[in-house]
């Protein structure tokens, strides 16, 4: 059975978690629609000593469905926590929200890469010691604390940006046994200006999906609830795989953490599935090898030129695309003429595609020096 609940309801969840528990996360919301892809945004500055990094994440209202809810430093409700943090997760035909807990110790959060020390599994943020945090300066903006340590960490960036876990296109990771161990411990859910944050959020229509397209204008603030003036950053783009909320399918199959997906050639098959010049993957490349040095030269140059010219006339479409998204923001279109437009933008899309994969099976079939 579906489960729909409003804002409303999540802000009187959180008022009915407000006792530690040692309960696993509280589930949120359960919908049909796969959340959009993390946008890209820069860590505002470190406001001080206390206060721990809370990644953004995309919050859903059954009125105007996913919004923003800014990353942001929270002050930790006692020395001590450490704060897991939510993530959407495929389960039983629907996108289900596990909401975020403060603990001694970072549990599972669907191995979802947040960045600023949240990369998947644990915290490399920081850590305590007798009663004070130490901030690893080498993934987190602190210049005005007292305690701060240098520790590089290496990320495999190979899947980037993606917010759900399971699911078509979400994280594959299941919880360690240290994770399972972790969900028995005493938790402390999102604390009062958390609540105010996110409800903040809510209200804010520069946050909503439907106008930000996977953008938000405020992506991260230095203080919770606080949307205006110093340490309140603007994404610097969408997730690279966005597409809007028609085109993400809620169906099973997934990619692993860590694992590259596979680059299918669209000189084959064209991509049913991208709306826009950048959904689609790069585009084919073959490494010629008929014996011959000089052939092979001059038949890798003639495929270079094709690939350039193609990438090219992506990207002459792509900002079309983006001129014609910017003029519906201005005229503020409704919801029905958005849909309309990008179902034109998909068909420009694939017939763009079409056109590059016809022209690449050409050049295969006729390259330079080969039989006719």
């Amino acid at each position: 059975m579906r489960i729909k609940r409003s804002i409303r309801s999540f802000l009187l969840a959180l008022a009915m978690l407000a006792i530690p528990t040692a309960s696993s996360a509280a589930i949120i919301f359960s919908i049909a629609i796969a959340p959009p892809p993390l946008p890209v945004y820069d860590q505002p500055l470190c406001p001080g000593d206390g206060y721990i990094w809370t990644p953004g994440y995309w919050a859903y209202s059954d009125d105007g469905g996913y919004f923003w809810v800014p990353a942001t430093w929270v002050l930790v409700p006692e020395p001590g926590l450490l704060w897991t943090p939510g993530y959407w997760a495929w389960s039983d035909g629907f996108f289900v929200f596990h909401e975020g807990y403060w603990g001694p110790r970072v549990g599972f959060y669907g191995g979802i890469n947040y960045g600023f020390g949240y990369f998947g599994v644990g915290y490399e943020g920081g850590y305590w010691q007798n009663g004070a945090f130490f901030y690893n300066r080498s993934v987190n903006n602190v210049t005005n604390v007292t305690n701060i340590y240098n520790k590089t960490v290496i990320v495999n960036n190979t899947v980037r940006n993606i917010g759900y876990n399971g699911g078509e296109g979400g994280i594959t990771a299941r919880p360690t046994a240290q994770e399972e161990a972790v969900t028995a411990e005493r938790h402390i859910p999102p604390t009062p200006i958390q609540a105010q944050h996110f409800q903040t959020a809510s209200t804010n229509a520069q946050l909503y999906e439907s106008t930000n397209h996977g953008r938000p204008a405020i992506a991260a603030t230095m203080k919770p609830a606080q949307f205006s003036g110093r340490g309140v950053l603007e994404a610097k783009a969408a997730g690279p795989a966005y597409r809007p909320p028609n085109a993400r399918s809620s169906a099973p199959g997934s990619v692993s953490a860590g694992a590259p997906r596979p680059e299918t050639s669209s000189a084959i098959h064209p991509n049913s599935n991208a709306i826009h010049p950048n959904d689609l993957p790069p585009v084919a490349r073959s490494t010629p090898n008929s014996g011959d040095t000089k052939l092979d030269q001059k038949n890798q140059q003639e495929q270079e030129k094709l690939r350039a010219r193609q990438e090219q006339e992506r990207q002459k479409l792509q900002q079309k695309q983006d001129q014609e998204h910017q003029r519906l923001e201005q005229r503020r279109v409704s919801s029905a003429e958005r849909q309309q437009v990008e179902q034109r933008h998909q068909q420009q899309t694939q017939q763009l595609e079409q056109k590059h994969a016809q022209e690449q099976q050409r050049f295969q079939e006729k390259r330079p020096g080969q039989k006719r």
